[in-house]
């Protein structure tokens, strides 16, 4: 599958994820399927780890169910979530792939294990097995032109 990213909505995991550490951030991707087949995020949203660890997440339910009603209100319909690794590779961990109950997900994982290189990465997860998505990070000057 291939999935986009708009560079700014990019920037806001980035942000967050830096702002977050040395616990992991987490949030949801709101968007369209296009006839295309191509995944297109349209909207992030930045949600709180209640776990407050370095090693796994639990999405805020309150945010989460506010973030879906506003899916609902811009024609939107949930794509998936995202998550960061501070520590570790931008790849499920097994504890990622145990926890991805929706097939129909993308699931991104941005790693900030080295810190100058900061690597975002989509999966789809499915019966435990993990597949690498094409992630494309669109810079909406490029496309103005």
């Amino acid at each position: 599958m291939r999935i986009t990213i708009r560079k700014n909505d990019y920037e806001k995991i980035l942000a967050h994820s830096l702002k977050e550490r040395p616990n992991e951030a987490c949030g949801l991707i709101a968007g369209i399927d296009r006839e295309d087949g191509t995944r297109e995020i349209r909207f992030v949203y930045l949600l709180t780890n209640t776990d407050a660890s370095n090693e796994h997440f639990t999405l805020d339910p309150k945010e989460q169910l506010l973030a879906v009603k506003d899916m609902r209100q811009n024609g939107w319909k949930p794509l998936g979530n995202w998550h960061s690794h501070p520590e570790s590779p931008s790849r499920p961990s097994e504890e990622d792939k145990r926890l991805a109950y929706d097939r129909t997900a993308s699931y991104l994982i941005l790693s900030l294990m080295e810190e100058d290189h900061p690597v975002l990465n989509s999966f789809h997860v499915e019966n435990g097995e993990s597949e690498k998505e094409d992630l494309t990070v669109l810079d909406e000057t490029a496309e103005k032109q």
